[in-house]
Order: C-alpha cells, then sequence, then structure tokens
C-alpha cells in the first residue's frame, strides 16, 4: 500500500531526500549558495539576540529554566533557515550524504563549504555591524547596562575551553541541529518542519553546547563591545574592563571557532550524516 502524502516521510525516504539535498547544494550556482549563506548567518545572530535578551536579568528564574528559556528563543534561527531558504554550515556537512553515495564530487563539496562557512561569517559580521550602531549593548534595567554585560559574559565563557573540550562540545551542538534538519525531511508542512527543529535546537544551546556560526555573532559582538564602550559604562554596570579580559580576535580564532567548527564537522558530517547513509543507503554487498 502506499503512503497517504499527508503522511511524513518515512526514515528511510528521509536519507533519500537527504541525498537530494546535498546534491542540490553542491550543484547550486555559487552566487545563490553564497547569498543564502549570508542570510543564513544573519538569521543565527538574530537567534543570539533573542537568546541574549530573553536570558539577561533572570537571575530567580533558576540557572535550567532560563538556559531553556533561551534554548526556546533560539530555535528562532534554524527555523528561519529552514523555511524561508539558507545555507548554513552546521547543516550544509549533511552533503557528505551526496557524497558517500557518489553524487557529487570533493570538489563540489568542499566549494560548497567554503562558499557557506565565508558567507555564513559575512552576514553574522553585518549584523554585528547593524547591532553596534543601535548600540543595543546599551539596554538593561535602568542604568546597568546588564544586556551589555550578558553579550560580554556569554563570549568570555565561550573563549575558557579547553581544546579538545571545544571539539567536543562543537560535535554534541551539530548532532542536535542536523538530528533537527534531519527530522524535517520527514516533513510535509511548514508546522511539522518548524515543531521538528525546536527542541534539538533549545537542547543543545541549554546544554552549553558550542555552535560556530552562532559564535561568529556572539563572540565578535561581545568584543566590539568592550571596544566601543567608555568609563561611564563600567561604573554604571558596576564591573570593569579588565573582567573579559579574554575576548580578543586571538582567543576568538584559536580557543573557539576553529576547535568548535572541526567538532561541527563530526557532530553533523560523521555523527549524524555518515551513520544515516550507511544505515539506509549503503550499497548491499548483493547489490
Amino acid at each position: 500500500m502506499s503512503q497517504a502524502p499527508f503522511d511524513a516521510l518515512l526514515p528511510a525516504e528521509m536519507a533519500k531526500k537527504a541525498e537530494d539535498a546535498g546534491v542540490a547544494k553542491a550543484t547550486k550556482h555559487p552566487r545563490n549558495t553564497f547569498m543564502l549563506a549570508i542570510m543564513a548567518g544573519a538569521f543565527i545572530g538574530i537567534a543570539f539576540i533573542f537568546y541574549t535578551v530573553v536570558t539577561t536579568g533572570n537571575s530567580n528564574m533558576g540557572w535550567g529554566a532560563n538556559k531553556m528559556l533561551g534554548g526556546l528563543a533560539f530555535s528562532l534561527g534554524l527555523m528561519l533557515v529552514v523555511v524561508n531558504g539558507g545555507e548554513l554550515f552546521t547543516s550544509t556537512v549533511l552533503t557528505v550524504v551526496a557524497k558517500a553515495s557518489n553524487k557529487i564530487t570533493w570538489a563540489q563539496l568542499a566549494r560548497n563549504w567554503v562558499l557557506v562557512y565565508v558567507g555564513n561569517f559575512v552576514g553574522a559580521m553585518a549584523l554585528v555591524g547593524i547591532m553596534q550602531v543601535a548600540q543595543h549593548y546599551e539596554q538593561g534595567p535602568g542604568t546597568t547596562h546588564a544586556l551589555g554585560i550578558q553579550y560580554m559574559s556569554i563570549a568570555d565563557h565561550k573563549l575558557h575551553h579547553g581544546f579538545f573540550q571545544a571539539v567536543a562540545l562543537g560535535a554534541m551542538a551539530n548532532v542536535m541541529v542536523c538530528l533537527g534538519v534531519w527530522m524535517t525531511f520527514s516533513a510535509r508542512t511548514v508546522t511539522d518542519k518548524l515543531l521538528a527543529v525546536v527542541l534539538p535546537v533549545a537542547m543543545f544551546v541549554a546544554a552549553g553546547f558550542e555552535h560556530s556560526i552562532a559564535n561568529m555573532f556572539q563572540i565578535p559582538m561581545a568584543i566590539f563591545t568592550k571596544m566601543r564602550v567608555d568609563d561611564t559604562f563600567w561604573v554604571e554596570a558596576g564591573r570593569a574592563a579588565s573582567d573579559f579580559d579574554a575576548l580578543t580576535w586571538s582567543n576568538f580564532l584559536i580557543n573557539n571557532l576553529i576547535p568548535v567548527t572541526i567538532g561541527n564537522i563530526i557532530g553533523g558530517g560523521l555523527l549524524v550524516g555518515w551513520f544515516y547513509w550507511f544505515i539506509y543507503l549503503r550499497p548491499s554487498k548483493k547489490a
């Protein structure tokens, strides 16, 4: 009996859809890929703005509940990507499915990954520029500038992971992101897609896992905030610039972006994409 058109796709069909999506991504016109990547980088940055706002000043809420609230807010980013269209590096690594099936070449895969990664960075940094002009870091209850302190506190924490710790946190983050995206391959409606991504994203954010594209926004936003604020800001906030000495470009690159990106590739490309390819798409010996 054939499957009803309104039923969710079954796992084997989802894997085939992931394979087709990988081919489409890797063969898309480079200009379109790059522009969609810029959009996706901005979408994820918007989600981190939302996360930062809703987790500011909630000390009475409880640590776990506050993290969960922030995770639900951050899921907006992947919602925008999967519904509006966007090329996000952390889900783009699922093109390994198409490569494992020899539907694309290594050159096509590499070109796609580089275009998307650079485009995501451009989109994230463009949003950082807009938010700096908006002086968003000045917000908060009264004159405490709590939002600016929250931007810097979140980023500062991310720069104190060990290298392999950051790799592992990056791997776990992208396991959850790619599982969320993988579930959208079963979807028949926009509602299905939205529901599929919420909890996987909320889980990885609440658990403190690391997402390279989100960090392309959050950490530069914090670095520029620290550079731009004056002595009055620090006095009114009751903090000092020396509290955030780790916020440097070298720390961002070496202590976070590189290891987290490696982890994201392992988590999404190997632990999700390759495993599902092996289960559902690997040619059998008999065949």
